[in-house]
């Protein structure tokens, strides 16, 4: 596998870390990306070793710490292959608690509305209408309700800086593409939505992380890259960071907005949580207006099948710059997503559900911290995710952890998958939008402390 020890040679090369602790961290990220699948089989110890410019036995203890944590299996007269995973929960509350996607919760509350709404939208349009090719970026018409929605985060975005697509993952495609060409660099934190890792290896561009602290990535860190390698931009998710909770205090982003503006750094601001708190900093977008991508949607606050995304560009020729990078690569949003999420927000409804996820996440939120009582985390009140540190005597490694969970029906992510710089947190991500009623969530909360304080855990073998 030539590809991935070159990869893992340059990995090894940018750490501090152990190379014997370095490499089962670079096997569990590359099964989180998809670089490696169930199955694959690992070069051999000498070979690896060779490649990698290592000595035998540091290799030798890589692989023994791989096979601890469960990512990997040696078999007599075959090699050394990664193991496959558990069998995955359903995505949808039922036998098991899928805890791993960015679920928002769904309010019952809110479910005849819902349906109500969609079956009268049919039924008052021509089905045809749907089925046609639509104005790229969106008709006016939805522009201008898009603005009206956005402008609560961005005040000074409009309908020419608007565009409509589906989803904020294929913003960010068509962002990274047009900003970066294969090799170039974007930076961003040390822990980030994987999604952006995953874009970024599709196309070829590095991804440099930034020192933080816990109020974000530290701005001489910024300032010393753009003056020895100006990157080619800045991502940023400021506020309910995934996977931290972490919201970006207003001094921070005064302080890279002032930065970027200095040396000219594009900033994508990847507002996917923005909506929730209903109290936030100034987004990126008016304190670097003339840098910044503003990019958020409806998947991430209200459902994940609502795939609808605004993205509000710098200025009206990069917007439509931006036009054509999108064209190239989504065509057009879904029809009836877009019809949807015209007519919710211009109903009310979207206000709405946004309420009504928001009061859910503060319910589902206190009984976390009922469960979780006396055990550091990190979370926000008004959302839907938890940064629970895995302790270094409960003898778990986040992987195993996640491991054990899953096979126990609870689906958490470990934090390797949101590594940027190689050396994840002992921590693991959970989502309590995931089990559809609250007893669930407090059920699944109590397996996760129960197993953390269990000293005498077996740890469950993958398939």
């Amino acid at each position: 596998m030539p590809g991935l020890a070159s990869h893992w040679l340059k990995r090894l090369g940018e750490s501090t870390k152990p190379a014997y602790l370095m490499i089962p961290d670079l096997i569990e990220e590359d099964l989180a990306s998809g670089r490696l699948q169930a199955r694959d089989r690992l070069p051999a110890l000498r070979d690896l070793a060779e490649a990698l410019r290592l000595n035998y036995t540091t290799v030798a203890r890589a692989y023994a710490q791989a096979r601890k944590r469960g990512l990997i299996d040696a078999k007599a007269g075959s090699g050394t292959f990664v193991r496959g995973r558990a069998p995955a929960l359903p995505l949808r509350a039922g036998t098991g608690a899928e805890m791993t996607m960015n679920n928002p919760p769904e309010p019952p509350t809110l479910t005849v509305r819902l349906r109500e709404s969609a079956a009268r939208l049919m039924s008052t349009t021509d089905p045809y209408d749907l089925l046609r090719y639509q104005d790229f970026g969106g008709t006016p018409a939805d522009r201008a309700v898009a603005v009206d929605w956005l402008r609560r985060y961005v005040p000074a975005c409009r309908a020419d800086t608007v565009l409509i697509c589906p989803g904020i993952h294929s913003a960010l495609v068509a962002l990274v593409s047009l900003l970066a060409r294969p090799g170039q660099t974007i930076c961003l934190d040390t822990l980030a939505y994987p999604g952006i890792k995953a874009i970024a290896t599709q196309l070829g561009v590095q991804l440099q992380a930034l020192p933080s602290d816990d109020e974000g990535p530290l701005g001489p860190a910024f300032e010393t890259l753009c003056k020895t390698q100006k990157p080619s931009a800045l991502y940023c998710n400021p506020t309910l960071q995934n996977p931290s909770t972490r919201t970006m205090p207003q001094g921070r982003r005064e302080i890279l907005a002032d930065i970027a503006l200095r040396y000219s750094v594009p900033i994508i601001e990847d507002d996917a949580y923005g909506m929730l708190p209903q109290r936030t900093p100034d987004a990126m977008a008016t304190l670097a207006p003339e840098l910044t991508y503003y990019v958020t949607g409806l998947s991430k606050c209200f459902g994940a099948g609502l795939r609808i995304a605004f993205i509000h560009g710098p200025t009206a020729r990069q917007t439509q710059r931006l036009a054509g990078t999108l064209r190239a690569t989504t065509v057009m949003a879904s029809p009836f997503n877009t019809l949807l999420a015209t007519s919710w927000i211009k109903d009310g409804t979207a206000e709405d559900m946004l309420k009504a996820i928001r009061a859910e996440c503060v319910a589902r939120q206190l009984l976390a911290r009922d469960v979780l009582a006396g055990r550091p985390y990190d979370a926000d009140p008004e959302g839907f995710h938890l940064w629970l540190p895995v302790p270094p005597d409960s003898g778990w490694r986040p992987s195993e952890l996640a491991l054990h969970l899953r096979s126990r029906g609870i689906g958490v992510v470990s934090s390797a998958a949101f590594a940027t710089d190689g050396n994840p947190p002992d921590a693991i991500r959970i989502c309590l939008g995931g089990p559809g009623e609250r007893d669930e969530v407090e059920e699944s909360l109590q397996i996760v402390a129960d197993t953390l304080d269990d000293p005498h855990h077996l740890h469950s073998a993958m398939l």
